[in-house]
């Protein structure tokens, strides 16, 4: 591995502990599926296709904590660049701010620093995918009605961590010579929703520029 992998990949960079799977589950073994799709240098739209046998949901799941994982390394790379100063607004460039609501705090759309926003937006990403009630994790427990409407809330908001690490903080990715590496974790990502139609492509358009061949 490389030192600018290595770095990306640092646990005292990692913005909030890793989910993991628990070892003998069915979970854990997606995620194997998954990684070993992965390894294996597949295509990347046709890594994300749903392996013949599998419940979408289980697969859906998996892949949630997964991005979630691998976005929370990303963003830790850059994090101490993200300041309330260099950030003082969570934005995508000047066309695209991002205003942060919940059901506690903040009822109303709120403007915040992108610090801000990524520390709520983690926390609560964090609630939803440790809920059993929401991600179950023990066999034959039924996912509920409302999992993927969570599942494309919470996938549209990590979308919002790509579009803030490319426009305001590339060139610190490109420093680090981890350029390749969030690329490709961004196409996996960019794959999968489009597979499983769980982003709107119109919430894509910040990065439409950004090429799937190249630099994303």
């Amino acid at each position: 591995m490389s030192h600018a992998l290595k770095q990306v990949f640092n646990k005292d960079k990692t913005f909030r502990p890793k989910r993991k799977f628990e070892p003998g589950t069915q979970r854990f073994e997606l995620h194997k599926k998954a990684q070993a799709s992965l390894n294996a240098g597949l295509d990347l739209k046709v890594a994300v296709q749903l392996p013949p046998g599998e419940e979408q949901n289980d697969w859906v799941a998996v892949h949630v904590v997964d991005f979630f994982n691998r976005i929370n390394l990303i963003y830790g790379t850059i994090s101490d660049y993200c300041t309330e100063q260099s950030c003082p607004v969570m934005s995508g460039g000047p066309k695209y701010e991002y205003r942060w609501q919940d059901e506690h705090k903040y009822r109303k759309p709120t403007a915040l620093s992108a610090p801000q926003y990524m520390n709520l937006l983690m926390d609560w990403i964090e609630v939803q995918i440790n809920n059993e009630d929401i991600f179950p994790t023990n066999v034959g427990t039924p996912f509920p009605k409302n999992f993927l409407p969570v599942v494309k809330k919470i996938l549209s908001r990590l979308f919002r961590v790509f579009v803030h690490v490319y426009i305001h903080h590339f060139d610190r990715i490109t420093q680090m010579g981890s350029e390749a590496h969030v690329n490709t974790c961004y196409k996996h990502f960019y794959y999968f929703v489009k597979e499983f139609n769980l982003i709107d492509t119109k919430e894509l358009e910040p990065l439409v520029s950004v090429r799937l061949g190249s630099r994303a």
